[in-house]
């Protein structure tokens, strides 16, 4: 009796012990489902963030505004000027849920670096991320212009009265971005609110991995994207500067190695033939949101490369080198990648020859005769203001109200001789033409404006051949007219007064 006793206080026991193991065990995995449930709803209920921003950096001409106007869905991009704004519409399938991401574009002149404030400053510098934009156009120009921009960031991030704290998280954050950096391709979809929280949920500090080599050596505590725009002019920079697979590997792993460095994500886009945009796009609300992004790491198409933050190393880059022959990766950037001479315009037609003003032309001969020296023949207007003036002495007396005097004030201006413009200097020019060619004062050996029809035959004109002659004959044709005109002039103004 006393065994059966026994064994039924052990049988007891035992099935009690399992009860209570049973009711644990319920316990657990009830209270494991419904903090599951729990971070579920508290995943669906909280809303996209309205105060997350974008700055984009870069120089004029590397396809800012076009890049952002992609990004919206605009197909007429607008360029302003100065620090231009702009909004992306930001949609979460999973929640269901709507926002806005500012965007804010600076000019390109580093004389607008003074609008940095107004887009970055101590409100949303943890809200902000920023985009540095060079273009496959002007490939020797990245060195100078990614070195500068850091540069400027950097300095405009100094300027900024940010708590020690808040700095310190910040940078803290892009290590732990880059050391918890895996690849996709997990059965669970890693879009899903229970995936973002387990994943981020089981990240322990001593399961981190340590830091690449070189990486995040300049950490701004901003997430940063280097964009390569215009990807699309790879072809002209084959045809017209002869550039090979060694000069774009050279560039890429000059680029890459850069983003490692400063802690960057790279991508190549081309707005044109629309290469990356979308997944830049989704690279973006990743980032910002942590909106799914499912796309590995691409580096096999030469002008779509894509490399997110933490994935790079200089192993992986390192591979680049294998098809770099005549040039190596030490080389100087500027040495290999080298701006082009400027080339002039080309053009079929001659030049085209601008021709000199017929006035001033003709003032400066008058100035070239009067430094010469020359003996000025005699004026039309001289000739027959001396007739008329004897003319009048021969009837009589002149008095201030006689036809034989003109008033200087009815005189038009165009016909006196001193005038460049006039028609008694071209009479002086082909005088003078004429006083050369003779030899002696056109004046001289009774010559007039009247007989000068006839060259003379004296001097040299005895040797003249007769085309020379004609071309005497034709110069004295066009003085003689031009003072039968200036005498006609004087004539109609003497008759007016």
């Amino acid at each position: 009796m006393a065994l059966d006793s026994g064994t039924q206080t052990m049988t007891a026991s035992a099935l009690t012990s399992s009860l209570t193991t049973k009711k644990k065990d319920a316990a657990e995995k009830e209270n494991l489902w419904s903090a599951i449930l729990n971070e579920v709803q508290t995943q669906g209920s909280t809303k996209l963030p309205s105060n997350k921003s974008v700055l984009v950096l870069g120089d004029n001409a590397t396809g800012k505004t076009t890049l952002i106007a992609k990004l919206q869905g605009v197909e007429d991009p607008k360029k302003g000027s100065g620090l231009e704004y702009a909004y992306i519409d930001v949609k979460d399938e999973y929640r269901d849920d709507m926002t806005r991401l500012g965007v804010w574009v600076l000019d390109g002149d580093p004389g607008h670096k003074n609008l940095l404030h107004y887009a970055l400053n101590e409100t949303n510098y943890a809200h902000t991320l920023v985009i540095l934009t060079v273009s496959m156009t002007q490939p020797w120009d990245w060195l100078e212009q990614l070195n500068q921009w850091i540069k400027v960031l950097q300095q405009h991030i100094e300027s900024l009265s940010l708590d020690l704290k808040e700095k310190e998280a910040a940078r803290q954050r892009l290590v732990t971005t880059w050391q918890s950096y895996c690849e996709v391709g997990d059965d669970l979809d890693p879009g899903s609110p229970v995936k973002r929280t387990m994943r981020n949920n089981s990240i322990d500090e001593d399961d981190l991995l340590p830091l690449t080599e070189d990486a995040l050596l300049t950490n701004l505590g901003l997430d940063i994207v280097v964009v390569v725009t215009k990807t699309d002019y790879m072809t002209t920079l084959e045809k017209e500067y002869e550039y090979r697979d060694e000069h774009f590997d050279f560039i890429q792993q000059w680029i890459r190695n850069f983003c490692l460095r400063h802690g960057t994500s790279l991508f190549y886009t081309s707005v044109k033939e629309d290469k990356n945009c979308d997944l830049l796009y989704k690279y973006l609300t990743h980032r910002i949101y942590g909106l799914p992004f499912r796309t590995p790491a691409l580096v096999v198409e030469k002008d779509a490369v894509l490399i997110p933050a933490g994935w790079d190393s200089l192993k992986k880059i390192s591979i680049l080198y294998e098809n770099m022959h005549a040039v190596k990766a030490e080389n100087h950037y500027t040495d290999i990648i080298k701006a082009p001479p400027t080339r002039k315009a080309v053009s079929n037609r001659e030049a085209e020859v601008q021709t000199e003003d017929e006035q001033v032309f003709l003032a400066r001969q008058q100035e070239i005769l009067k430094q010469g020296g020359q003996v000025r023949g005699e004026s039309p207007l001289r000739s027959q203001a001396g007739s008329a003036s004897a003319g009048s002495n021969k009837s009589g007396p002149r008095t201030p109200g006689s036809a034989g005097q003109s008033s200087p004030k009815k005189i038009d201006p165009k016909l006196n001789p001193a005038t460049p413009g006039g028609e008694g200097v071209l009479a002086n020019f082909f005088n003078s033409l004429l006083h050369k060619k003779s030899g002696g004062p056109a004046g001289a050996g009774g010559a007039s404006p009247g007989n000068m029809g006839t060259p003379r035959a004296n001097g040299t004109d005895g040797l003249m051949t007769p085309e020379k002659l004609a071309v005497r004959t034709d110069a004295a044709a066009e003085l003689d007219r031009l003072s039968r005109s200036v005498k006609k002039d004087i004539d109609l103004s003497q008759s007016e007064c």
